[in-house]
C-alpha cells in the first residue's frame, strides 16, 4: 500500500466520522423537537435558530465536563468499554450505501460483515458493568447481554430471508433488485421483524430495559460521565441511523421508488436525497414510538422475543426459502401468508394482553375485598 493509498483511506475514515458526527447532532434535534410536538411543547428553542445549535452546545458541555472515575473500578476495562462499542457502530458503515454510487467498499459479502461485526458491542456493555464495579451496573449489563442476543437472532433472520430472496449479500445488488417491486411488499412480515428487532437491538424505548433512562439507575452506564457517557450516547444514535438507513435499503427501494429519470453525478446526488429523506422518516417513527409506548419488563421483552418473534421468523424463512426452492410457485404467495402471519400475532398478543388486564383487575378487586372484609372485622 502507497502512501497515497492511505492517505486515500484516511481522509475516507475522517470524512465517514465527520458525516456521522453531524448527522448525530441532527438527530439529537430532530428528536427533541418531534418528542416536543408529540407532547405539545416548543422543544429547545434558544441556542440558535429553532434551536438548531442545542446539541452543539450539549457536545461541548459534556467534552469539558468533569470525569469522575470511581476508584474501585477496573480501569482498564472500564475506559476500553465505550471504545468496544463505538468501533463496530462505526465500521458497519464501510459497506453502507449512502445513495447510488456512495459506499466506501462494496462488499459481494456485505450484510454478513453488518451481522458480524453489529454483535460485537454487546462485549462492551458487558465490560461497562463490569469494569464500573456497581451491582447496579453489573445488572445492566447481563440485562443488555440477554436482550440483544435474544433479539439478534429475529434480526438476522430478517435479513436472511432477503438474502434468499435476492440470492445476494451485497446491499447495492439487493436495492438494485428492487427497482421494480420493493421488499415491503413481498416480505411485509420480515419488515416488522427487522424493525421491531432492531429497536431492540438499540435499546430505545419500549426495549430500554438495561438502559432504565427515566429511571434512578442508568443501567451498564451508571458510573460513566462526561466524554465517556458521551461515546455510548454517539454509538446510539449512529446506531438508530444505521438500523433506519438498512430498513430503507432492505426494504423501502433504497434509492429506487421514485426511480430517477437522470444520469451522472447529478443522479448520484439525487439518490443519495432519496435514501437521506426515507432514513429521516423511518428515524421520526422510531421517536414517534418512544413517545407513544411505555417500557416492557424484562419478563415481557424476553417472552415477546422468544415466543412471538423468533418463531415467527423461523417460519419466515422456512416460506421464503420453499417458494424460491421451488420455482412453480408464484411469488405473490409469499406476501399473503406474511399477512396472515401478521395477523395471527397480532390477535395473539391481543388476547395475551387483554387475559394480562383481566388478571389484573381480579387481583385488584379481590385485594380490595379482602381489605374491606378486614375493616368490617375490626369495627
Amino acid at each position: 500500500m502507497s502512501i497515497a493509498d492511505l492517505f486515500n483511506y484516511m481522509s475516507y475514515v475522517f470524512g465517514l466520522f465527520l458525516s456521522l458526527t453531524l448527522i448525530v447532532l441532527l438527530l439529537v434535534w430532530l428528536e427533541r423537537k418531534v418528542l416536543a410536538r408529540i407532547q405539545m411543547r416548543m422543544g429547545p428553542m434558544r441556542v440558535g435558530f429553532h434551536g438548531a445549535l442545542q446539541p452543539i452546545a450539549d457536545a461541548i458541555k459534556l467534552i469539558s465536563k468533569e470525569d469522575i472515575l470511581p476508584a474501585w473500578t477496573d480501569k482498564l476495562v472500564y475506559w476500553f468499554a465505550p471504545i468496544v462499542v463505538f468501533v463496530p457502530a462505526f465500521l458497519l458503515w464501510v459497506t453502507i450505501p449512502f445513495g447510488k454510487n456512495m459506499v466506501i467498499r462494496s462488499l459481494d459479502l456485505g450484510l454478513f460483515f453488518i451481522v458480524a461485526i453489529s454483535v460485537l458491542s454487546v462485549l462492551g456493555l458487558i465490560m461497562a458493568g463490569w469494569g464500573s464495579a456497581n451491582k447496579y451496573a453489573v445488572l445492566g449489563g447481563l440485562r443488555a447481554a440477554g436482550q440483544l442476543i435474544s433479539y439478534e437472532i429475529p434480526l438476522i433472520m430478517a435479513i436472511l430471508t432477503i438474502a434468499i430472496l435476492h440470492q445476494s449479500l451485497n446491499l447495492v445488488e439487493i436495492v438494485d433488485k428492487q427497482s421494480q417491486i420493493p421488499n415491503i411488499f413481498i416480505q411485509p412480515l420480515g419488515l416488522v421483524l427487522f424493525f421491531i428487532a432492531g429497536l431492540a437491538e438499540l435499546g430505545r424505548t419500549p426495549f430500554d430495559i438495561h438502559h432504565a433512562e427515566s429511571e434512578v439507575v442508568g443501567g451498564p452506564f451508571v458510573e460513566y460521565s462526561g466524554a465517556h457517557w458521551s461515546v455510548f450516547f454517539l454509538a446510539e444514535y449512529i446506531n438508530t441511523f444505521t438500523i433506519s438507513i438498512l430498513t430503507v435499503l432492505l426494504f423501502l427501494g433504497g434509492w429506487h421508488w421514485p426511480n430517477i429519470p437522470f444520469s451522472g453525478n447529478l443522479q448520484t446526488v439525487l439518490s443519495v436525497f432519496v435514501v437521506l429523506i426515507k432514513t429521516i422518516l423511518v428515524v421520526i417513527v422510531i421517536f414517534w414510538i418512544r413517545a407513544t409506548y411505555p417500557r416492557l419488563r424484562i419478563d415481557q421483552l424476553m417472552s415477546f422475543g422468544w415466543k412471538m418473534l423468533i418463531p415467527m421468523a423461523f417460519i419466515n424463512v422456512t416460506i421464503t426459502a420453499c417458494i424460491v426452492y421451488y420455482d412453480e410457485l408464484p411469488l405473490w404467495i409469499l406476501p399473503i401468508l406474511s399477512i396472515i402471519l401478521l395477523v395471527l400475532g397480532a390477535v395473539i398478543i391481543q388476547r395475551k394482553f387483554s387475559k394480562n388486564i383481566t388478571s389484573t383487575i381480579e387481583v385488584i378487586s379481590s385485594k380490595s375485598l379482602l381489605k374491606e372484609k378486614s375493616e368490617v372485622n375490626i369495627n
